[in-house]
């Protein structure tokens, strides 16, 4: 995903097609969130011009990020649609809606951009299917469990019933009392 201005200009006037695979492995050493990452697919064109090349990109692949909850893995795939232009000269750069780059040492470089790009894909909470959930965080312990949201009314209904303050038990009896009669 490096050319120099050189080659791009080979294509001056012309669509350079891009379909290519790229490992961005290293991301796992930037951001210890993603616990993998799959090789990303970068897909798209570029346009060239003699002082402007334009590249419509299409990234997309899958990270293993830990659950919120449990932290086990959770797949999370992303897709990435971006339009990124590299100017030669910086007089050349105009005011756009896409993002725009100086060329550097004679190379345009898009692998930094696309990393970049996908570490800003990573979302702030990601939640694993419900099934999954039993391999990763214990669901009981000394003194506590996790419950379902739909046993926790039931639950709290009986806790109340069973839970007599002992200053009222006296209060209670009295009631039964007048029941009784």
């Amino acid at each position: 995903m490096k050319w120099t201005v050189h080659q791009l200009q080979q294509f001056q006037h012309r669509e350079m097609p891009i379909d290519e695979y790229v490992d961005v492995s290293d991301l796992k050493q930037i951001d210890t969130l993603i616990r993998d990452i799959s090789p990303v697919h970068v897909q798209g064109k570029a346009d060239i011009g003699s002082t402007k090349f334009t590249f419509h990109l299409s990234v997309s692949g899958t990270m293993v990020l830990p659950c919120s909850r449990t932290l086990v893995d959770v797949s999370y795939p992303f897709s990435i649609e971006t339009t990124e232009t590299f100017f030669t000269n910086d007089y050349d750069i105009v005011s756009t809606d896409e993002d725009t780059h100086l060329v550097k040492n004679e190379t345009v470089d898009l692998m930094p951009i696309i990393k970049e790009l996908i570490l800003l894909e990573i979302p702030l909470q990601v939640f694993a299917e419900e099934g999954t959930a039993q391999g990763g965080a214990p669901q009981s312990g000394e003194g506590w469990e996790v419950i379902q949201e739909d046993r926790w009314e039931e639950m709290a209904a009986e806790q109340a019933k069973q839970k007599i303050d002992p200053r009222l038990a006296g209060l209670a009896k009295f009631f039964d009392k007048d029941n009784k009669e």
